[in-house]
């Protein structure tokens, strides 16, 4: 790469060998984009609805992760194409901002996509296609609130959310399940939620889990489950109104900062050193029991000599818990977190009704549970299963449960599901560009195109004649003039989305059209792509 300089004296840069770089311009850009980005869209289409098939991913250390979650399978896939890689960002930002609909948001922008690479080959240009994808994105969503309804929602009442967890439960591994389910993940959320800021902290939610057991053996604690257990088999198992101590010291004596080098040259030496560190840990020790602590848990851990002394002394303890988890236990408990052995006195103890260690039939796994505490807003979801590859996709899915039932206390409108609200806001973007007299409405067509998209992926996966059942679909919400008719997936008979009971928030639903249309518009600007292949960079 050279600097050279025009006849007006200003500069521009020269790049050598420039016949040598991958380089599209144009329509061949366009449609190489479209294409990467329909691939990726193709590959989450057939894991659309409650019959979508499960995708099984194996990463380079042989781990294997089955699941249906769109965010999980395109966080877990190897793509190199930055396309593709922005549909990776698309679903993951849908996952982080509304928790459900992370294949849905993606299938609709490959549909978009579709849509737009027909309008390009008919020479119109990508601005007013966006331009037109906005607009019927902005007419579908404002349509969404028309045909939304608001739902009561108190903790005396939780049917309704349990009805839409349920919704989202129905598609996962898990749905055989699914009212137990989506009553554990709402009355974690209820637990927890700020009705007065419309908001819950789901850091107060901990899902955790352990390989063994059934399924339905999953449940709620209103306290907090440890994957931790006694340091010492010999220490007690159970305690009845305990007072917990929690510690970021270690049990050992104190390190000089300074690097030093100590020479034990005598017996009589090394055992002035070893009755010292005896000293050190007799007097930890004895801080904890003059605080008046029935049981400690240390950020860190200690050796055998240190844990044999804590048995002596009959102080209970537990080692190696994580920073999080005592954050969670200080909050539950109404412990405060003590840095130095001095610092620890008797106001700054947490108390709990009851902690005990759980065993798992004959497996040598332990947890500590810790129940009853003053502070309830803290619960723990645990999460039990076959093995690996169930109880994480459970977690995954319980998460879901947890985002929507979070969205209705934000917003507690819903719409309903079953591709339903997607053909109606088609058929209301469709008769709206009849009004539109400039280029854009060709646009606004394609983007009610895209809409349909997704009941047709939900009725080709389904076993059902995708055209012939949303023209059915079409002309049964034309005539009864309502948007409750979706497509019936589970073929109960009906396909009133309102009497199976069927529903999706209105924040997600909207964020899923926003979403993929700025996705879109942001592909579609993308004229020229200059790939480097072996450049120099010498001046």
């Amino acid at each position: 790469m050279s600097l050279a300089f025009d006849e007006f004296g200003r500069p521009f840069i020269i790049i050598r060998e420039q016949h040598k770089q991958k380089r599209l311009k144009g329509l061949a850009a366009h449609k190489a984009n479209i294409l990467a980005a329909k691939t990726v869209a193709n590959i989450l289409r057939t894991s659309l609805g409650p019959k979508g098939m499960d995708k099984m991913l194996l990463n380079q250390d042989g781990e294997v992760t089955v699941t249906n979650d769109g965010a999980t399978i395109l966080e877990k896939m190897d793509i190199d194409h930055q396309i593709g890689k922005l549909l990776v960002q698309l679903s993951k930002s849908q996952d982080d901002e509304v928790g459900d609909g992370t294949t849905g948001v993606v299938v609709l922008a490959g549909a978009l996509l579709e849509e737009a690479e027909r309008l390009l080959s008919k020479g119109i240009h990508p601005l007013r296609i966006s331009k037109g994808f906005e607009i019927g994105c902005d007419i579908a969503v404002k349509h969404l609130e028309t045909i939304s309804e608001s739902i009561v929602i108190s903790k005396e009442n939780p049917a309704s959310l349990i009805k839409t967890a349920m919704t989202t439960l129905s598609s996962k591994i898990i749905n055989r399940h699914h009212r137990q389910m989506a009553e554990i993940a709402v009355n974690a959320v209820l637990a927890v939620a700020d009705f007065e800021r419309k908001d819950v902290n789901f850091d107060l939610i901990k899902v955790d889990g352990k390989i063994g057991g059934k399924l339905e053996e999953t449940m709620l604690v209103h306290g907090i489950v440890l994957d931790k257990e006694m340091a010492h088999p010999q220490m007690p198992k159970v305690f009845k109104n305990p007072k917990i101590a929690l510690l970021t010291c270690p049990f050992e004596p104190p390190k000089p900062k300074t690097k030093h080098t100590m020479e034990v040259t005598s017996v009589e030496a090394y055992n002035v050193l070893y009755e010292q560190e005896q000293k050190y840990f007799v007097e930890m020790v004895d801080k904890c029991l003059a605080s008046g602590c029935d049981v400690v848990m240390c950020q860190w851990g200690f050796d055998d000599e240190a844990n044999h002394l804590l048995l002596q002394k009959k102080m209970p303890a537990v080692r190696w818990v994580g920073g999080v988890e005592l954050e969670l236990i200080a909050i539950a408990t109404g412990a405060r977190i003590v840095p130095r052995f001095e610092e620890l006195t008797a106001a700054k103890l947490g108390t709990a009704k009851s902690l005990r260690e759980l065993d798992f039939g004959t497996t040598k796994d332990r947890m500590l549970l810790i129940e009853g505490t003053p502070n309830a807003k803290t619960v723990t979801i645990f999460v039990r299963g076959g093995n690996k590859m169930i109880v994480e996709e459970a977690k995954r899915s319980l998460h879901d449960a947890i985002c929507v039932t979070r969205n209705l206390i934000r917003d507690n409108r819903i719409c309903y599901g079953g591709g339903s609200a997607e053909i109606n806001c088609s058929l209301k973007v469709n008769e709206m560009a009849d009004k539109i007299e400039s280029l854009e409405q060709y646009g606004v067509r394609a983007f009610a195109a895209a809409l349909d998209s997704v009941p047709i992926a939900l009725a080709e996966n389904s076993g059902l004649s995708s055209i012939e059942t949303l023209a059915e679909v079409r002309k049964q919400q034309i005539e009864a003039g309502n948007a409750f008719m979706g497509i019936d997936c589970l073929q109960r008979g009906t396909n009133n989305m309102k009497e199976q009971m069927v529903f999706e928030t209105l924040i997600g639903k909207q964020q899923q059209f926003q979403l993929a249309t700025q996705v879109v518009k942001m592909i579609l600007k993308i004229d020229d792509v200059i790939e480097p292949n072996d450049m120099d960079y010498d001046m």
